[in-house]
């Protein structure tokens, strides 16, 4: 049974970086065809897609944050991560990390995941 679990800090101050790791368990970061995402929900809105890397380590970030995310994957230890860099409030969110076949950008449903964390929240405050 795979099984996705984030991990990080819970606040973090305006124009610091986030940093969050989705540790893997019971399945492969590198099965063929699998790519592992990271998804968001701010308080009181929609979820929104951040970005992914697939099973061969292509990475793929939404536009809108593409200036200011990374994700990157460490096979040894079956974990993948994000960072996003010059956080504002606005970045305060539930961020999850989650697991399908093939890439949809604009996935952001559990249902629509094989895999899907917990959760962890993050806040942005001084």
């Amino acid at each position: 049974q795979v099984q996705l679990q984030e991990s990080g800090p819970g606040l973090v101050k305006p124009s610091q970086t986030l940093s969050l790791t989705c540790t893997v368990s019971g399945g492969d970061i590198t099965t063929s065809g699998y790519y592992w995402n990271w998804i968001r929900q701010p308080p009181g809105k929609g979820r929104e897609w951040m970005g992914a890397i697939s099973y061969s380590g292509s990475i793929y970030v939404s536009p809108s944050l593409k200036s200011r995310t990374s994700i990157s994957r460490h096979t040894s230890k079956n974990q993948f991560t994000l960072q996003l860099s010059s956080v504002t409030p606005e970045d305060t969110a539930v961020y999850f990390c989650a697991g399908r076949r093939g890439l949809a950008v604009d996935a952001t449903a559990p249902n629509e995941y094989t895999y899907w964390g917990q959760g962890t929240q993050v806040t942005v405050s001084s």
